[in-house]
């Protein structure tokens, strides 16, 4: 397939020439990011997972993809972008657009099968290993994310991220990364977006493993999640960090909530939006109290007991794992796509999988791009509450972008979206030029203007990729 750059604009940014009256500082990050089961194909390259060699080891998204094509009617993961064979290309690729960091992720199956430490694959490893020698080569960092979706399917047999026992086996496996690959990666994400996957155990269907527990599956997870940040996070403190010197977070996702209206109700509706989107992660790692928000906590305990529970549907995460929680990270890895104006509901919720919000939410038809999700204002909004709530930690954006349904190359939109007046730009077709709108501004001004800590920008995506059950269209 054709491999597409979508982060154009990085030449120009890079130079520092933007539409701005400020510039960012020298030591600011800037490259694009992809997902290994998105863009690397190769999906059981080496053979099967029980020969005397093993190759790569199934996934659940492997699995999600061939028990049910009807739900990826467009494509799946295997072969993709074929970035497994094509790495090099993808490389030159960072090169072309300047590029000093890459985001990518490591498959657990392709390194270990079965997700466990006795089914190394030395294939696997000495694979990234060439990936991550070609970026040092072109002095380009490597950004790695440990777990972005691709489960080994042995560990789903077991429970999944419902299973505590996941914990243990997720410190196995950071353990690995540091010891084969820390001498030259300085920078680490545990999980991305857990809010999003974790909905594969509540939703039923459209996310693998496709549990349909709507309310319990998606928090059980979220405990299991936390634990095995922290714990990948502490096993790096304790063995590793003194002699590779690193750093190591989460990325996680918001699209910012605004109130609809000054209402106090509006107001009250955007504040737990937030809250289950961001803060239902950011608050046990990030905030000075540590543990699930408060909000959260009210809000799931009295539906759970209208329900007729006799508990939440929240578990807790109990003294112990609050403190062991609070204060795993180094930076604050942040995914953000759009804003939408938030007012109050009694009846669920328009944010998919968290009926327990309780909020509708909507776009403005006036909004830059025909009424879609993009606002470049609410990048900084967000920006400002993460500096508010958390107390101004250094923030590397981790993704953001346009999504581009057209199949061809001359795809316009994203085109403009990146790369209209140097910049990431998002343009109504019908806008005059005072109506430009520059994400890449907003950071700016959220840095200069507010106080905001950032320190790093990767651009989603490098080259076209899967998009999950969407596939290709």
């Amino acid at each position: 397939m054709a491999r597409i750059i979508a982060a154009v604009f990085l030449v120009t940014v890079v130079q520092g020439i933007l539409a701005s009256n400020y510039s960012f500082p020298e030591d600011f990050l800037f490259g694009a990011a992809t997902a290994a089961y998105q863009v690397e194909g190769a999906w059981n390259e080496s053979g099967k997972i029980f020969q005397p060699t093993p190759g790569k080891g199934e996934s659940i998204w492997d699995r999600f993809a061939h028990q049910h094509p009807e739900w990826m009617p467009s494509g799946n993961g295997d072969v993709a972008a074929d970035s497994y064979h094509k790495y090099k290309e993808d490389v030159q690729a960072l090169v072309n657009i300047s590029a000093q960091v890459y985001r990518f992720s490591i498959s657990w199956p392709r390194i270990m099968p079965t997700g466990d430490i006795t089914s190394l694959n030395q294939a696997g490893i000495d694979h990234y290993n060439n990936v991550i020698n070609e970026l040092l080569a072109n002095d380009i960092q490597p950004l790695v994310t440990m777990y972005h979706w691709d489960l080994p399917q042995y560990l789903q047999d077991l429970g999944g991220w419902v299973n505590p026992i996941l914990v243990d086996y997720f410190e196995d496996y950071a353990r690995v990364l540091y010891t084969e690959f820390g001498d030259r990666v300085k920078w680490w994400l545990t999980f991305n977006e857990p809010l999003v996957f974790s909905y594969g155990y509540s939703v039923g269907f459209g996310f693998a493993p496709a549990v349909d527990a709507p309310g319990v599956g998606n928090y059980l997870a979220s405990a299991t999640i936390l634990k095995a940040h922290a714990r990948a996070y502490h096993l790096y403190d304790d063995e590793f960090r003194a002699e590779q010197n690193g750093r190591v977070s989460i990325t996680l996702n918001c699209d910012w909530s605004e109130p609809k209206t000054d209402s106090d109700e509006d107001k009250a509706a955007a504040l737990r939006a937030n809250q289950f989107t961001l803060g239902i992660y950011a608050h046990p790692i990030y905030s000075a109290e540590g543990d699930y928000p408060a909000i959260i906590k009210e809000q799931v305990m009295n539906l759970s007991l209208a329900e007729g529970r006799t508990r939440s549907r929240l578990p807790e995460l109990g003294e112990e794992w609050v403190n062991y929680i609070r204060g795993t990270h180094d930076f604050f890895g942040l995914n953000h796509y759009g804003t939408t104006l938030t007012s109050s509901s009694t009846n669920g919720s328009t944010i998919f999988g968290l009926s327990d919000a309780e909020v509708l939410q909507e776009t403005d038809p006036n909004w830059a791009v025909n009424g879609t999700l993009m606002e470049p204002w609410g990048l900084r909004a967000l920006l400002n509450w993460v500096k508010e709530e958390y107390n101004n930690p250094p923030v590397f954006i981790t993704e953001n972008g346009l999504w581009e349904t057209s199949k061809e190359l001359q795809d316009n939109n994203r085109i403009t979206y990146y790369k209209l007046a140097n910049a990431l730009v998002v343009l109504s077709p019908t806008a005059e030029d005072g109506e430009i709108e520059l994400y890449l501004n907003e950071v700016l001004n959220a840095m200069n203007e507010d106080n905001c800590t950032v320190i790093g920008y990767t651009a989603w995506s490098l080259i076209d990729t899967l998009e999950w059950a969407a596939g290709y269209s």
